[in-house]
Parts: structure tokens; C-alpha cells; sequence
């Protein structure tokens, strides 16, 4: 019985190679076609609906893992492993850098489910002095430079989820950047999608409503989604360090925004990293992770278009009573409308925001989770829209 099943187990493994070489042949063979077939002169009606259903559960999105010296990556690929529901439309990909054997003992453990891939330079970075004790920053962003550009460049994807070692997933993870993916193709006011949010700690956000989802200046990593056609935009200018802090610099980020969950769909466990621990003690390991599959696919999400998404929110949040902080303090909330809690500075932002238990740091004058300044949250059970006054002005990046 053991000979039997090790064999049926090397056979499964053989298919999953085959499908696999087959599934880059057809890829190859579909782009060779396309630069081949001259483009009708006339505009192409739109398929039917169901058809162009099918076409978008078709598309292939690989999750690129980000992962180093964490042999704990398994509990990552692990949930993701689960969670997946389809090998074909979301291969895994796992960049490696570093070197660490223990950790690709870890990763190769998993044969054919991963692609494992490593990053072929593992030197020290000349960094400025002043910068000495910043190195595993620069050696992060060279990382994501490389993994970037085989997973857009050499595999030719056209999308991709960033995931990094320490992160676990939730159960509707795959169907919610499946959801959220027309919606980057057809409105270029948004530049990404994140399963994070900021200020999901437990007690901030509403478990009730988990298909709640947000636009955000504010870009949040920590598993997101981007177009190739991004990659070719920021590729040629990839910083040599700190790279999410340069993601959110009005250079980069040009006026658009990224979808947010209310409920984050992922959660960290990496205390140990570069950044020792920086938030996580006060408000990472507090994250709640969604733990309701909400079939996102099915759901109606054009209300996150911009000109839509501006109309009803704004209208919402500039509609809801204003109250003052010691008010909402006492008051229990259940039951209760939504209220606005109004700043007019960058220290009355930051006390209101530590008050409520938020992150209250800025970057490029932009709160974390906020949208046209505005952050959403629940406090004592009741909805509260921590605003700027109805006629703001923009972000002041003088305020970080």
C-alpha cells in the first residue's frame, strides 16, 4: 500500500507538471496569435454578460509570496494552499531571497503546488552612511524589483497579487481580488487593490458588514493587486529603498486610489523584520481577519467608480450629524446612526485619531484608510467619519 500510494503521488505530480507546460504553451501560443491577427477596423460589440462572466473567471492571477529567512512562510502558503480555488487560474509563485536554506527546505517541501523562484543577487547594497542601519530596506526593495519583473516580464502575466511571508489570508481572499479586478481594467482613477485595512482592529470595524468595501488614497499593501500595465509605469523609477513609503508620494500615486476592505483579508505575523516590531505590538496583531465568505463575484460593485462612489459617500458622510469627541466618548452607540467627528488640522487630526484608537501617522499628508481625507470606523458600535470640513482642499504633505 505505501509502494501504491508513493506512486500515485509521483503520477499526480507528473499531470500537475504536464497541465502546467501545457497551460504556458496555450498562454504563448495566444500571444503569438494576437500579434499576429490585424485589429478589425471597427469597435467589437461587447459579449453577452455570461460570456463575459466566463472570460474574467478565466483569467489567470498569480500570488506572488515575497519571502526571505521566515521558515514560518509555510503558514502562509499553507492558508493559501487551502483557500485557493483553482491551481490554474492562481499559481503560486514563491521569490526567495536571502538565501536561507532552512526556508527553502520549507518551500520546496511543497514540490509541484509552488513555483519556487530566487533571487540571483544576494550582495551588499552601497548605502549612504547615515543609511547603514537601513540595509534589509534596500535589499527588500531590490528584492521586489526582481520578483516584479519575472512575474510581468519573464512569465508575461498581465495582473498579480504581492503577498509577503508573514501574512495569512482569509477564506474569500481569491474571491475578492477576483471581484475587484474589472473594476482596476475599467476605471483608471484606481491604481490597486489591497485586502488590508489600516484600522481593522477589532472593535474599529463592523464584522456584520464584511462586504463593505472603500476606495483610498492611502495605499495599504499587505496582499494587493496591480496591473502589468502599473509594473510598466513604475519599473523604470523603482526607489532603491523604502518602497511602500515611495508608493504613497503624490509622484507616484498621481490623484488615484485603491479599493479597501472594511474587514481586512489579511492578517500579520511577522513581529520580527526589518522595520523590529515597528506598530505591531500597538495595533498589527490586533487586526481582525475576515472569517465570512462573501461570494464577491456575485455582488454588484460599481458603486466603487469614482464619480458614483464620490456622490453617495461624500453625501453620507456630510449628511451624518456632527459630534464632538467627548460626546461620542460617552455615549454607547448601539443602535445609533452614523455621526462625524470633524478635524481642521494636523494636530487635531492626530489627537482625534490616537482618541479612537487608530493609526494616526500620516504619509504624504494622507491618513491611513482615508479617502478625500475622510476616515471610516466604528466607535462604541456606531458608524464614525473622522472629516475634514465639506470644503477641503487636498492633502498637505506637510502634515507627515
Amino acid at each position: 500500500l505505501p509502494a501504491q500510494l508513493l506512486q500515485l503521488a509521483q503520477d499526480a505530480e507528473a499531470e500537475l507538471r504536464l497541465q502546467r507546460e501545457l497551460l504556458l504553451q496555450i498562454q504563448r501560443f495566444s500571444r503569438l496569435r494576437r500579434q499576429r491577427t490585424p485589429k478589425p477596423p471597427q469597435k467589437t460589440p461587447e459579449p453577452p454578460a455570461e460570456e463575459q462572466q466566463e472570460e474574467e473567471e478565466d483569467v489567470v492571477i498569480p500570488v506572488l509570496v515575497l519571502a526571505c529567512d521566515r521558515s514560518s512562510v509555510r503558514r502562509c502558503l499553507d492558508k493559501l494552499l487551502r483557500y485557493r480555488p483553482s491551481a490554474r487560474r492562481f499559481p503560486l509563485i514563491v521569490s526567495q531571497d536571502c538565501g536561507h536554506a532552512e526556508t527553502a527546505a520549507v518551500i520546496a517541501s511543497y514540490g509541484a503546488a509552488v513555483a519556487h523562484i530566487r533571487q540571483p543577487d544576494l550582495s551588499d547594497i552601497a548605502v549612504p552612511p547615515e543609511h547603514r542601519k537601513f540595509q534589509g530596506y534596500y535589499r527588500i526593495s531590490r528584492h521586489y524589483r526582481w520578483a516584479l519583473g519575472q512575474v510581468f516580464r519573464t512569465f508575461r502575466y498581465r495582473a498579480a497579487i504581492v503577498v509577503e511571508d508573514d501574512l495569512e489570508v482569509a477564506p474569500d481572499f481569491f474571491e475578492y481580488f477576483q471581484a475587484v479586478l474589472p473594476l482596476l481594467r475599467g476605471d483608471p482613477s484606481l491604481w490597486c487593490a489591497s485586502a488590508w485595512n489600516d484600522n481593522g482592529k477589532e472593535g474599529l470595524v463592523d464584522p456584520g458588514r464584511a462586504e463593505l468595501l472603500y476606495r483610498t488614497d492611502f495605499f495599504p499593501g499587505l496582499g494587493w493587486l496591480l496591473l502589468a500595465e502599473l509594473w510598466d509605469e513604475l519599473e523604470p523609477k523603482w526607489p532603491p529603498a523604502f518602497w511602500d513609503d515611495w508608493m504613497r508620494q503624490p509622484e507616484q500615486r498621481r490623484g488615484r486610489s485603491c479599493v479597501r476592505p472594511e474587514v481586512s483579508r489579511t492578517m500579520t505575523f511577522g513581529r520580527k523584520g526589518v522595520s523590529h516590531g515597528q506598530f505591531f505590538d500597538q495595533y498589527l496583531k490586533f487586526i481582525k481577519l475576515n472569517d465570512r465568505f462573501v461570494p464577491f463575484t456575485q455582488l454588484d460593485l460599481s458603486y466603487l467608480k469614482k464619480d458614483e462612489y464620490e456622490r453617495f459617500f461624500l453625501r453620507q458622510v456630510y449628511s451624518a450629524p456632527e459630534i464632538k469627541l467627548e460626546d461620542l466618548q460617552k455615549d454607547s452607540g448601539r443602535d445609533l446612526g452614523p455621526v462625524r467627528l470633524q478635524y481642521r488640522g494636523r494636530d487635531s487630526f492626530k489627537a482625534s485619531a490616537k482618541a479612537l484608537g487608530l493609526m494616526d501617522d500620516l504619509k504624504s499628508g494622507v491618513p491611513r484608510g482615508g479617502y478625500r481625507g475622510v476616515v471610516s470606523l466604528v466607535c462604541r458600535g456606531r458608524r464614525v467619519f473622522l472629516a475634514p470640513p465639506s470644503d477641503w482642499a487636498g492633502y498637505d504633505p506637510s502634515w507627515s
